[in-house]
């Protein structure tokens, strides 16, 4: 265990001093946060751009349906034949002309409406201006069938349907999905962490391997010894990156953010709002839905859910790391890697997207729980499910416990597994091995 001890500080100190390592390491949260605020930046010109329409109404319809926003400025020309309505609108640089013609009905004006652009429109007009004429078209459809427009606000009026628990528990539209998001976004980290920090040992083994410096190491270590000193002491390292990846971008996030001026009190507002409202018996259906969100979120069994992942994440790393040990012991250089690398890569590319739709669809559905229960798949799709929770109406214990207990077997057979393919292959110089040699590697 000594020896084992040595090499675990080995590989974290060869990692952590690496020049690489640490620009990296203060490098990416500088870079992820000024990514995110680059987006919001970009995203906030890209909305504050208004399109200027003209409009030529030479019918006595649709005098007061078309109303400026603040993506949308509507110009109402008079006076004017089509043609000249054109050259003004191209003179003046607008986005367009929206000309509704004569007619004695709205249906015959709306057949005869056109949009001028200088280029192809945007889908979004394109779809407000679609909606004004078929929400007017509708309103006289339902005038002529005798329908007037109170009786027509009233069937245009908006119904959702109420749900709560059996224990009288309301429940809130979309939050299962949420949950599945919030999943979603630690089973995405470990597949992260496993693809950055697996890659790292195998690339450490050709390094050793290449260098033939590995000859003189397992003269005095166990190859198995050496493995897993490399895997450990890599994960730690990966670790310690990853915590002050996590600590300094959030700490610089928020120093961007209230050096920007962004508030962070939204829910926190909401939250107090009906205890402000001096025992006011009812408030606005927004203010509600959002209280409601809020303490879904806050019901969500975080402390929990930070433990299993922390399971999920080390025995999910123990074994993917463990195969790309063996990969980079079978291999003398990267290139050759490319064949082994997929397999490695598809499963956890299966449990994210099949995950996704199974546990949104039926988080506790045959598709659902056979990925969260096979080891290959589960440290990603358990995850998704158990924002849920663990007991009634959530996770079932006896499945969490299979699952972790899967994992732990699966995790002590692929290291025996590999432990032979890094026996024979670490001493194997200028050959590509072949799917069959390796399985000839396991009898030895």
């Amino acid at each position: 265990m000594s020896k084992l001890g040595l090499i675990i500080k080995r590989e974290y100190l060869a990692k952590v001093r690496n020049k690489s390592f640490v620009i990296m390491t203060f490098l990416s949260p500088v870079l992820m946060v000024a990514m995110v605020v680059l987006i919001a930046y970009l995203t906030k010109i890209n909305d504050s751009e208004t399109r200027v329409i003209t409009v030529l109404n030479d019918s006595p319809f649709f005098s007061t349906d078309f109303g400026s926003t603040d993506q949308t400025s509507y110009i109402l020309l008079k006076d004017l034949s089509l043609e000249e309505a054109k050259d003004s609108t191209l003179a003046l640089n607008y986005y367009g002309l929206l000309y509704i013609p004569a007619g004695n009905t709205v249906e015959q004006v709306a057949k005869r409406a056109y949009f001028f652009t200088q280029e192809a429109p945007n889908s979004s007009v394109i779809g407000k201006l679609d909606g004004v004429f078929q929400e007017r078209l509708r309103q006289e459809k339902l005038i002529e069938l005798g329908v007037s427009a109170q009786d027509f606000e009233t069937i245009e009026s908006g119904f959702q349907l109420q749900t709560e628990t059996f224990e009288g528990v309301q429940n809130v539209k979309g939050i299962n999905e949420i949950k599945a998001f919030i999943g979603g976004g630690f089973g995405y980290l470990i597949m992260m962490f496993i693809i950055i920090y697996g890659g790292f040992v195998m690339r450490s083994v050709i390094e050793e391997k290449t260098s033939r410096i590995i000859e003189v190491i397992i003269s005095s270590v166990k190859p198995f010894q050496l493995m897993m000193g490399k895997i450990i002491g890599t994960s730690l390292a990966g670790l310690t990156q990853f915590a002050i990846w996590i600590f300094s971008a959030t700490l610089l996030l928020l120093v961007v953010m209230s050096f920007l001026g962004l508030e962070t009190t939204g829910i926190q507002d909401s939250a107090v709002l009906p205890s402000a409202m001096n025992g006011m018996s009812t408030m606005p259906s927004e203010v509600n839905e959002m209280q409601l969100y809020a303490n879904e979120l806050l019901q969500i069994p975080w402390a929990m859910l930070i433990f299993f992942f922390m399971i999920y994440f080390v025995l999910g790393y123990l074994i993917y790391s463990s195969i790309y040990a063996a990969i980079g012991a079978a291999v003398d250089n990267e290139t050759d890697t490319q064949q082994f690398i997929f397999p490695i890569i598809l499963p956890l590319m299966l449990a994210i997207y099949v995950g996704f739709f199974s546990v949104f669809g039926n988080p506790h559905g045959p598709i659902a729980v056979g990925f969260s229960l096979f080891p290959l798949t589960s440290p990603i799709v358990m995850l998704m499910r158990l924002p849920g929770g663990i007991g009634d109406g959530g996770v079932p214990i006896w499945q969490l416990v299979l699952s972790i207990a899967l994992l732990i077997g699966t995790f002590i057979g692929i290291v025996w597994l590999a432990s032979k393919i890094y026996r024979v292959g670490i001493l194997m110089y200028g050959k590509k091995p072949s799917y069959k040699e390796l399985f000839k590697w396991l009898k030895y």
